[in-house]
């Protein structure tokens, strides 16, 4: 798929030194799965509040939860190939979630990353680290980059939310292919966290 490509070009860099470890890195590769599930039901979720949003009026918010839900994917799919590189599969899931207002949603998801900048992340980081699994730290942190800059557009869209000028928040985002970093209107000619081009940006919203 085009969208992992990169991914899998990088992937490769780092092979040598990772192979090997997959039956040594047991918390690592509890930890990528924690993380698959985590990053697939966060898209999952974020694609319904996007929904949840329009319905109720707030089209960028909507627009926002969109785009995040997009980079969510990325992760998911960063983290799978890892497990698959490292020789393991991931066991089927149904995603759990609820949907309740948009008000709701955003305090949400501004918790759910907040979660993932303060604990969940740097834990995955210096485990990986700890075991030597090179894989498994590309895909975290690219994965935690991210979710900084999701915390920040979440705390925004509240913000002008509680302020009544949502309307004054950006209507298009760039989400890039290879770490799922995400921008709030144009995208710099390269990825700040992975330095992909910005042709190989996904666009949300207009």
């Amino acid at each position: 798929m085009k969208l992992r490509t990169l991914f899998f070009a990088v992937l490769t860099l780092f092979a040598v030194s990772s192979i090997g470890f997959s039956k040594e890195a047991s918390k690592t590769i509890g930890n990528i799965k924690a993380a698959i599930k985590g990053e697939t039901t966060a898209s999952a979720k974020y694609a319904a509040y996007a929904l949840k949003a329009k319905e109720e009026g707030f089209a960028k918010i909507a627009v926002l939860f969109e785009a995040a839900s997009k980079a969510e994917l990325i992760h998911a799919n960063n983290h799978r190939a890892v497990l698959e590189q490292l020789g393991e599969k991931m066991e089927e899931f149904k995603p759990e979630y609820s949907v309740k207002s948009t008000k709701e949603n955003l305090e949400d998801a501004y918790k759910g990353e907040s979660y993932e900048i303060a604990t969940m992340y740097p834990g995955f980081i210096k485990q990986a680290q700890k075991e030597n699994v090179n894989l498994a730290l590309i895909s975290f942190n690219y994965a935690y980059q991210t979710e900084k800059k999701h915390q920040a557009l979440y705390k925004n869209a509240a913000e002008q939310m509680k302020a009544n000028k949502e309307t004054m928040l950006p209507s298009k985002y760039m989400v890039c292919q290879t770490c799922g970093n995400t921008y709030d209107g144009e995208a710099p000619a390269r990825c700040g966290i992975s330095m992909t081009p910005k042709e190989r940006f996904i666009t949300i919203g207009a």
